[in-house]
């Protein structure tokens, strides 16, 4: 059966299907760098480092701020991202900017404060592929918790497709999260 060529952009046909893959309960489908990447539900030491991280921000943040473990973000085209849509194990934002109020699945990366992975069983698609996504969008702030090798890096002062400054302390260090957050991250329990 004869059938007309495509004619449309190859990435509007890549992000027309992924916005239209319905994933089992539990999985989550992203749009990593051109790649559509579906993740299982997380294990429960993943979810307790999250956990950990989640209570300690809300807890002791200098500015009061809000929580989103399941919030879509959409990050600029262009680069190392070709129209990403990620969604961060935990997305931080002021309160007073009420950005998690959206109706939609996919929010812009704009006024979020900080975001945080988890590794799991694709260590390097956190370290690198994400890494590179977020300091695109102009997120200040990635907190990246690596269970391979058991230390916590905060990447900060993003440009470009990459965040200039970088601190890593092996787990059961603090480590200092500046402002808005202006507190020490306790990191024992990730042991």
């Amino acid at each position: 059966m004869a059938h007309e060529p495509l004619t449309r952009d190859h990435d509007d046909v890549l992000l027309e299907g992924f916005l239209a893959l319905e994933t089992p309960e539990g999985f989550r489908a992203e749009l990593i760098e051109g790649e559509i990447v579906v993740t299982p539900p997380p294990d429960g030491y993943h979810e307790n480092h999250i956990n950990l991280i989640v209570k300690q921000v809300i807890r002791k943040s200098a500015a009061e701020m809000d929580f989103s473990g399941n919030r879509g973000l959409t990050l600029p085209r262009g680069g190392l991202c070709v129209r990403n849509h990620v969604i961060p194990d935990a997305t931080f934002a002021p309160t007073g900017l009420q950005l998690f109020c959206s109706t939609e699945s996919w929010m812009p990366c704009d006024g979020v404060a900080m975001v945080a992975e988890v590794t799991s069983t694709k260590p390097d698609r956190d370290r690198t592929a994400k890494r590179h996504c977020y300091a695109r969008g102009g997120i200040p702030l990635y907190l990246l918790v690596d269970r391979e090798k058991s230390d916590v890096t905060l990447f900060g002062d993003p440009e470009g497709a990459d965040y200039r400054q970088h601190v890593t302390v092996p787990f059961g260090k603090q480590l200092d999260l500046p402002a808005p957050f202006s507190f020490a991250l306790e990191t024992t329990d990730f042991l």
